[in-house]
């Protein structure tokens, strides 16, 4: 198995047990507060990694586009995580889950619009699956 495959397997059972212990954690304060915790607790975490493994070297190496796009990215996640705590403060983490996933649609059709990935059948069928979830999830 190739390490990525086994990096994106560690991080989608991490990401299904963190919706369990947010949900868990939010139910007698604000989404807000929830968040809060969980952001401080992963930048502190991160600050030690970055210390630990002496990644702050790096930073000069970045490029001002690269910046550019790493702040960017930054502010979609903070929007991304603020949307997802409200969703699963009021709503069932089965479904605000599986709709919070089916963000791999956007990045699907983003990854070939901007960064050309290749179309294969076997994407289209996974990401026509995945909308149609969606939509069985979502239909009243």
């Amino acid at each position: 198995m190739e390490k990525w495959v086994l990096y994106a397997i560690l991080s989608m059972l991490a990401a299904g047990v963190t919706a369990i212990l947010a949900k868990v954690g939010i139910q007698d304060v604000s989404a807000e507060t929830g968040l809060l915790v969980r952001t401080t607790v992963i930048f502190s975490l991160l600050m030690g990694l970055g210390i630990y493994g002496n990644y702050f070297r790096e930073l000069p190496s970045i490029s001002i586009s690269q910046w550019w796009f790493l702040i960017i990215s930054g502010i979609t996640t903070c929007i991304s995580w603020y949307f997802y705590y409200k969703a699963m403060k009021e709503g069932l983490v089965s479904y605000v889950s599986a709709i919070d996933k089916a963000s791999i649609i956007v990045t699907l059709i983003l990854s070939f619009w901007i960064l050309k990935e290749p179309i294969t059948l076997q994407i289209l069928i996974g990401t026509g699956l995945i909308g149609a979830g969606l939509f069985v999830l979502v239909w009243k």
